[in-house]
């Protein structure tokens, strides 16, 4: 009788104490295999071209790129491979837009190596992986009920400007980040501050740490 194949875990996360940690987890597991490791999404990108996979444990905050944008790439270049997305952010900040990008479960990385594994195994089976708290917020945006919070209303890349202004950032430094012009953060900047209903960027701060929008 043939031994049920691995399945494959690539671990993306810039860092590296992480990466030992999930490393960890995932080999103590004999139905898993680690297929690879990267810190930003370039190394991320290269070892794929070459590294079959099946999952890729994917942290928002990864260097390299804008989070959706990666996310999008990623399935885009490899719609077989499933992703999982591992985040400190709070299900509210950045789930819907995720799932709504292409992953397939998002998981804050306050749950336990049981939650993860088992996380792990139903996007590999083709389902998705969200926790009983992040169901009821999608059910409520099927259905158009519920009060969304102001930062909700903004389009992805509104919302990576907006956290980028919370953080502190200057419009330049965030042009140059981004690599966009400045005119065109500053135009993102007002569409925020409109559809946020506040007036300066010392009110997007408070927004951003208050929500937890920033690392």
């Amino acid at each position: 009788m043939s031994r049920p194949t691995a399945i494959r875990i690539f671990i993306a996360d810039d860092h590296p104490i992480v990466r030992q940690g999930l490393r960890r987890i995932v080999e103590a597991d004999a139905g898993l295999v680690i297929s690879g490791e990267a810190g930003d999404a370039a190394a991320l990108f290269d070892a794929l071209r070459v590294t079959a996979t099946d999952v890729v444990l994917l942290d928002v905050s990864m260097p390299g790129g804008l989070f959706l944008e990666t996310l999008r790439d990623l399935r885009a270049r490899h719609p077989a491979i499933r992703v999982l997305v591992l985040s400190v952010h709070p299900e509210d900040q950045w789930a819907v837009r995720a799932l709504r990008a292409g992953a397939s479960g998002y998981l804050t990385k306050d749950h336990s190596p049981d939650q993860l594994l088992e996380a792990i195994r139903r996007v590999y089976r083709g389902g998705k992986y969200v926790s009983p708290t992040l169901a009821e917020q999608l059910a409520k945006h099927l259905d158009g009920g519920g009060q969304r919070a102001p930062h909700e209303l903004l389009s992805d890349r509104e919302f990576e400007v907006m956290r980028r202004l919370g953080s502190g950032l200057t419009v330049s430094q965030i042009a140059s980040e981004l690599a966009i012009s400045v005119k065109t953060v500053s135009t993102y900047r007002t569409r925020i501050l409109e559809k946020m209903a506040m007036t300066t960027n010392a009110d997007l701060v408070r927004y951003a740490s208050r929500y937890g929008l920033i690392a």
